[in-house]
């Protein structure tokens, strides 16, 4: 506990102020305090976050200012907010912040590269919450905390207190809202803490490409030559187990930034789903679960505390929050050169597009403009076919510009730099299989290896991007979609109905889009 230190220039009185505190401290605190918090068989801090177990985007808002307002891609995503509004909001949270005994404070960092990082403070009533965000961005040394000074954003998390849905503009109980020019966030009336995690990265997706930098929701790994791999995707299509690979050093598992001098995680943890999590499917993952992580809704044998990572009786969205440092093979610092190759990763349950494809940067730039991924019919109450999701740059619900900025971004830093792109398909096969694990490891470690190089490739008429015949340890049949169906024609009428989903989906974007990446979409 610091005895020096207080909030009272935020207005807030409460002296018991919990800064920077070890594990076993938060441990304690938690244990004690917070209902639903209990020790797993291996030590990790198992946590309930109250009703919402996952983030709640309809009730994210940002206020409307001269400064930045024309910056921002208003719309369904980036919701405005009047200063007024905001101000209702920040007195009710901090009213409920001095009703308590104690508070927890995180002072720490966002960004690896001093050049970019920015200094972030997070005020919260849970232990759980200042936990998960020790994990979660990058800890301060000793002499660094003391030469802190003040933050460049500040959190306020009063997420046990609900918003006044009464109050203008308010949708729920819920209320997160995003202040540019006060550099403050607001939580009212949720506990989940990916909120926090989120909120931090919404930031640096305005802040960066104000310096010429493209932030990105993606993993990033680096070899033994110390080749960088970007590994874009949406939830489910294989980001986090793809990018902890033994052969590689992880940077990090799902926030960076490319800058002109290279590339940088900006947290100093990893937020993993650990919903079916395996010893045989996942052990970096598995394995990095110990004192010290925050495990998230999980169900556990309340005699063992054994957890049952299959029961998803509290959410499907279980979670696994970690130092980095807990994945044995790590590049720490988490700074590493430009990449040599970005992966879009999607899950098509389609059956149409190809395990393994070679973009060009144009074809990059749509694609990443689409984030496209497609789930499973039955996977969901309801759900009796294909379901497509689009999410601009993998990542829409983050991005507080017109995706076509960051496209450019991408275009220009893949061009300078001489990158491959790649497209790799972890969903389904025409046959109705799922795409084997190993195989599509097979496909990565071969990009990795050059061994594309060499091979013949054949070109996809109507998305234009270039499918490799042949892949060490893959049979050469699943490489070519067509090849898995026995009905071509189902095959022909099912690819129709994918590209014009793509090309329907594109259009709102076309008016703000640069005109040589629209052309690189896929034709009928």
């Amino acid at each position: 506990m610091s005895a020096t230190f207080d909030l009272k220039k935020y207005g807030i009185d409460t002296e018991k102020i919990y800064r920077n505190s070890s594990v076993p401290v938060l441990y304690e605190l938690g244990l004690r305090l917070e209902k639903g918090t209990a020790i797993s068989d291996v030590g990790a801090l198992m946590t309930f976050s109250g009703e919402k177990t996952g983030r709640s985007p309809k009730d994210k808002r940002i206020v409307r200012h001269p400064d930045s307002e024309k910056n921002i891609d208003w719309g369904k995503i980036n919701m405005g907010l009047d200063e007024h509004t905001f101000m209702v909001n920040h007195e009710r949270a901090l009213d409920y912040l001095n009703t308590r005994d104690h508070l927890f404070v995180v002072d720490a960092f966002a960004g690896w590269d001093p050049n970019y990082r920015i200094k972030t403070r997070i005020v919260c009533t849970r232990a759980y919450h200042a936990l998960f965000m020790q994990n979660m961005l990058i800890m301060p040394t000793e002499e660094e905390l003391a030469n802190f000074g003040e933050p460049d954003y500040v959190i306020f998390n009063a997420g046990q207190f609900p918003a006044n849905r009464y109050t203008s503009e308010m949708t729920s109980k819920t209320s997160v809202d995003l202040n540019l020019e006060r550099k403050e966030i607001v939580i009212l009336g949720t506990e989940y803490a990916g909120e926090m995690k989120k909120g931090i990265f919404t930031v640096m997706n305005y802040l960066m490409p104000l310096q010429d930098v493209l932030p990105m929701h993606c993993s990033a790994n680096v070899g033994e030559k110390d080749d960088v791999t970007i590994l874009f995707g949406l939830s489910g299509t294989g980001k986090t187990t793809l990018s902890a690979d033994p052969k590689r050093r992880l940077i990090g598992d799902d926030e960076h930034c490319w800058t002109n001098e290279g590339t940088f995680n900006i947290e100093g943890g990893c937020y993993a789903k650990a919903i079916d999590l395996s010893a045989e499917k996942e052990p970096d993952i598995y394995n990095a679960i110990r004192f010290g992580t925050v495990l998230e809704n999980v169900v556990y044998d309340k005699e063992t505390r054994a957890v049952d990572y299959t029961d998803t009786s509290i959410t499907e969205n279980t979670r696994a929050s970690y130092p980095i440092n807990y994945i044995d093979n790590v590049q720490i610092p988490c700074v590493a050169g430009h990449p040599e190759n970005v992966i879009f990763l999607t899950c098509d349950a389609f059956g149409v597009l190809p395990p393994v494809s070679k973009l060009t940067p144009e074809q990059a730039s749509y694609h990443f403009i689409s984030g496209y991924t497609a789930k499973m019919a039955g996977t969901e109450m309801g759900i009796t076919e294909p379901t497509p999701n689009f999410s601009a740059c993998y990542g829409a619900a983050f991005m507080m510009w017109h995706p076509n900025k960051y496209a450019e971004l991408l275009a220009e830093k893949i061009k300078n730099h001489k990158v491959n792109a790649w497209l790799i398909n972890t969903g389904w096969t025409g046959s109705g299989s799922r795409m084997k694990l190993k195989y599509t490891r097979a496909m990565v470690d071969a990009i990795h290896h050059h061994d594309f190089d060499n091979v013949e490739y054949v070109k996809d008429e109507a998305f234009g991007f270039q499918i490799p015949t042949s892949c060490p340890g893959v049979p050469s049949e699943v490489l070519i979609p067509r090849n898995t169906w026995e009905d071509k024609a189902k095959y022909e009428a099912t690819k129709l109905k994918l590209i014009n989903l793509f090309k329907e989906n594109f259009k709102k974007f076309e008016a703000n889009t640069n005109p040589d990446i629209i052309a690189a979409g896929p034709k009928a």
